[in-house]
């Protein structure tokens, strides 16, 4: 999946991947993707609903070697 933008938030705790998440969100347009990297396993509940509470839509959720990625599109 194609994104404007990708954060690396690998080997931060939660609630840093979300912190960091929301500061690359404000700096997006709308319609715009951010791919997030993450090696925390609560980010994947934390981002699901951060998302979804932040009006924002997540496109897909990939867990590849350890490492936790997600796609949200900027609501």
């Amino acid at each position: 999946m194609n994104a404007d933008k990708v954060l690396d938030a690998k080997g931060l705790a939660c609630p840093m991947p979300i912190v960091k998440t929301r500061k690359e969100m404000k700096e997006l347009e709308s319609g715009q993707i951010l791919e997030i990297l993450a090696t925390d396993k609560g980010a994947k509940a934390d981002m699901t609903a951060w998302a979804k509470s932040g009006g924002h839509e997540l496109l897909d959720t990939q867990e590849e070697e350890g490492v936790l990625k997600f796609w949200i599109k900027k609501g």
